[in-house]
């Protein structure tokens, strides 16, 4: 028999059952509100219905519970065993353009810490780990001549999380271009595009031995425009439009080369994808007008990125949009672009919401109020069902067979107590409910295989420098000590019973 409860008791229940489980310590002093025992009692009192697993809402079986983590974020070592340099040395050195002139040139110093991380990894319960290789330190010119010392350091790398039965995913290019790629014109180069997929074919050759999943590129959409469109990351350009449009077609079909370089390269069995910011076009209600609008949003917003990988075009919309800046391009690049993956991976961190309209489109974009919530980071705004429709409107347009949440997570003003503890209950209130929608969209038979928290350690947040963290576990940058937050204590437990 159903059990009514209120919608304000259920949320005491939750939030305190989520500080209140009692879980063995890994490196922390974080300390329990409550025993188990209590917990239990609490929890006793307003029983889940019978049937549900103690009111536990699962995921499959072998899902994939991992943390993600990029080159340039954590590393350091910018200078050591052969790395070339990147634009983001040159960019973050480069006075006024990051927050408090911050660099990546110590970061987590993951490239010396790294068994640390990994023995973190296995203390939380991790089944995998997305992680990215610096270009930079495979070919220190972007092509030429290889640097085995830093193929080196990823094969031990991956061989520790092996060992720790940690499986590795790889992305080959999270945004730390060669100095001496873009000294020739960057991604504005059509021969860039070739140089990738030179670099990525090789890097899965010899990584694929150990490692079966690899992602071409993260967030296509963010080193575009913010790159090149806007100039507030690497390397600081503003192109205009019909530059830019061009260039974004070069990304896209560097990633179309990469797939088949990816495939041609490596040992059978070995996966290829992409991990993807999708505009994650969400309904303002759930009705089917608005929904409708939602899926044609997803299409539309997404035209120059996800979509044209998808279907091999881009959008009448997208070229009646841009006109005379339309990029150039030939019926043999689209059909590299539209190289079949074997798996999508989506970041979602907000919606985009959506409502219907009677314009050409069929839908508008709704603007955010200035009183709408967000996270520490001004941009990332709450809207937890995103993660509920990303997925499921990718999979209905496309027909995708197997995603993962390549990255999902927030910022937080963390603040250490007097004893040691980061209690971060804003940002475990945001993993619990974000997650609350992803195990809907699961439920319903979206064939999401795995959820990568971003990101595992507080790190070089790009323009923001330090100033914002992100990570589940708090990390002194004068001492590199790791302190795992609630939110880690929160993950672990959702990770020990795979569910909510």
């Amino acid at each position: 028999m159903p059990v009514s409860f209120t919608r304000r008791s259920f949320a005491r229940l939750m939030g305190v059952a989520a500080g209140a489980i009692s879980l063995p310590s890994f490196g922390s002093s974080l300390k329990p509100v409550a025993s188990m025992g209590e917990a239990s009692g609490l929890a006793a009192g307003l029983a889940a219905p019978q049937g549900h697993m103690s009111g536990v809402r699962s995921f499959p079986e072998g899902f994939v519970w991992g943390s993600a983590t990029a080159s340039y974020q954590v590393e350091g070592a910018v200078k050591e065993d052969g790395r070339g340099v990147s634009i983001w040395d040159t960019f973050s050195h480069t006075p006024g353009k990051v927050a408090n002139g911050d660099t990546g040139d110590v970061a987590d110093d993951s490239y010396h810490r790294y068994k640390e991380d990994v023995a973190l990894m296995k203390s939380l319960g991790l089944k995998g780990c997305r992680f990215s290789v610096a270009w930079s330190r495979i070919f220190p010119d972007g092509t030429g001549q290889v640097n085995e010392k830093g193929l080196d350091h990823y094969k031990a790398f991956v061989d520790e999380l092996l060992g720790a039965g940690i499986a590795p995913y790889c992305t080959l290019y999270h945004w730390d271009l060669p100095q001496a790629l873009q000294d020739k014109g960057g991604w504005e180069n059509p021969d860039t595009a070739k140089a990738f997929a030179h670099y990525a074919g090789y890097t899965a050759g010899k990584l694929s031995d150990r490692c079966k999943h690899f992602m071409t590129m993260n967030e296509m959409r963010s080193f575009v425009e913010l790159g090149y469109g806007n100039g507030m990351h690497a390397p600081g350009l503003q192109v205009g439009q019909k530059r830019l449009a061009q260039l974004n077609h070069y990304v896209v079909w560097a990633h179309g080369l990469a797939v088949g370089a990816i495939r041609a390269e490596s040992k059978p069995g070995t996966k290829v994808g992409i991990a993807d910011n999708v505009d994650a076009a969400t309904p303002v209600i759930e009705t089917p007008e608005h929904i409708a609008a939602a899926e044609k949003a997803m299409r539309e917003e997404n035209a120059m990125f996800l979509t044209v990988l998808q279907e091999g075009k881009y959008t009448d919309l997208y070229l009646k949009r841009l006109g005379g800046d339309a990029p150039k391009f030939t019926a043999e690049e689209m059909k590299t672009i539209a190289a079949p993956m074997d798996f999508v991976g989506i970041n979602v961190y907000q919606p985009m919401w959506v409502r219907a309209d009677s314009s050409e489109k069929g839908y508008a974009v709704v603007p955010w109020p200035s009183s709408y919530p967000a996270m520490a980071s001004p941009w990332l705004k709450v809207g937890p069902e995103g993660l509920y429709w990303a997925p499921k409107l990718v999979n209905k347009l496309w027909g995708v067979k197997e995603m993962y949440i390549t990255e999902n997570g927030c910022s937080s003003a963390d603040v250490v107590t007097e004893d040691g503890q980061i209690l971060d209950t804003d940002r475990t209130m945001f993993i619990r409910n974000y997650l609350m929608q992803l195990q809907r969209a699961v439920s319903e038979g979206v064939p999401v295989k795995g959820y990568f928290l971003w990101s595992l350690l507080d790190n070089y947040e790009w323009a923001d420098g330090y100033g914002k963290r992100f990570g589940i576990t708090y990390v002194d940058f004068k001492t590199q000590k790791r302190t795992p937050k609630l939110s880690a204590q929160y993950y672990k437990h959702v990770i020990a019973q795979n569910g909510l």
